[in-house]
């Protein structure tokens, strides 16, 4: 079977009875040409990799291909049987059925995947898990060394702008503290089954030795860069003293202190004025 092959795929599920779960955002992939350049990006012949929802396993059978050792994690157990026969042959991959946020990673890594010399996760992500899951891969600090998932066109874009432009949010800056994340390519709604409403784009997150700011409380600094994005149109003073229950004057004089713009919008501020702005803040609280 080619699992590349739309309607040999669709043919293969409806034969095995499954139909597409809606809350679990499955839109799997069938473009042959885009899972090997996801895999190639994601890893070599020394790497263990972490798929995220392997849907019916075209990205987990070419990620097989070409790294050491592959540990996807699904969801959903109706595919176990589906999963069963696409990567049977394939020995270097096994398939754990769980829930990914809630699964303990470092465990896996440590047992599975613990004679691979380095560990990166690829995946195709489901849109509404997108930010979490990035998130817990990125806070958790496992010792892996790249990210490269498929996303939401609009959500990589965001990702991948730079902090202080108009395109950012919060969830910009706080990747941007962690690892430095670059656009590979675009991928058109055509490539999934069922085919989504949107388009989506191959990102990268290369993850930093160290965060490109210095701050002492990185929970604080965190909650001063989503007051800055809460309230978008307003000004850094009204958005942060509302966001984290402020005297507005408070706000106002800490901005002054670190010669911010005390009516410039938070979305505006680079990641030095957040630092500096969760510093101020923190000390003076």
């Amino acid at each position: 079977m080619k699992l590349s092959d739309e309607n040999e795929i669709r043919s293969f599920l409806e034969r095995e009875g499954f139909t597409f779960k809606k809350k679990l955002g499955q839109n799997f992939l069938v473009d042959g040409t885009v899972a090997p350049r996801m895999a190639a990006a994601a890893a070599d012949e020394n790497t263990g990799v972490i798929e995220i929802g392997p849907g019916a396993g075209v990205l987990t059978r070419e990620l097989s291909y070409v790294a050491k050792r592959v540990v996807a994690i699904e969801i959903d157990e109706k595919l176990r049987p589906i999963l069963e026969k696409t990567l049977g042959d394939r020995k270097n991959a096994e398939v754990i059925f769980a829930d990914v946020l809630k699964t303990d990673l470092r465990a896996v890594i440590n047992g599975r995947l613990s004679d691979c010399e380095k560990i990166t996760v690829c995946a195709n992500l489901p849109y509404y898990i997108t930010s979490p899951v990035i998130l817990k891969l990125l806070r958790e600090n496992l010792p892996v060394k790249s990210i490269t998932v498929m996303v939401q066109k609009e959500a990589a874009d965001r990702i991948c702008a730079a902090v202080g432009s108009r395109s950012a949010g919060a969830i910009t800056a706080v990747i941007n503290y962690y690892a430095e994340a670059r656009p590979l390519f675009f991928v058109p709604k055509t490539a999934f089954l069922p085919e989504p409403k949107v388009d989506s784009e191959v990102i990268t997150l290369n993850l930093r030795k160290e965060p490109p700011v210095k701050v002492a409380d990185e929970e604080f600094f965190f909650k001063v860069v989503n007051a800055c994005f809460m309230l978008r149109r307003k000004t850094a003073v009204n958005s942060v003293s509302s966001a984290l229950s402020l005297d507005k004057e408070t706000v106002k004089a800490a901005l002054l202190k670190i010669g911010a713009d005390e009516n410039a919008r938070g979305e505006t501020f680079s990641m030095d004025v957040l630092a500096k702005l969760s510093e101020e803040l923190r000390y003076g609280k």
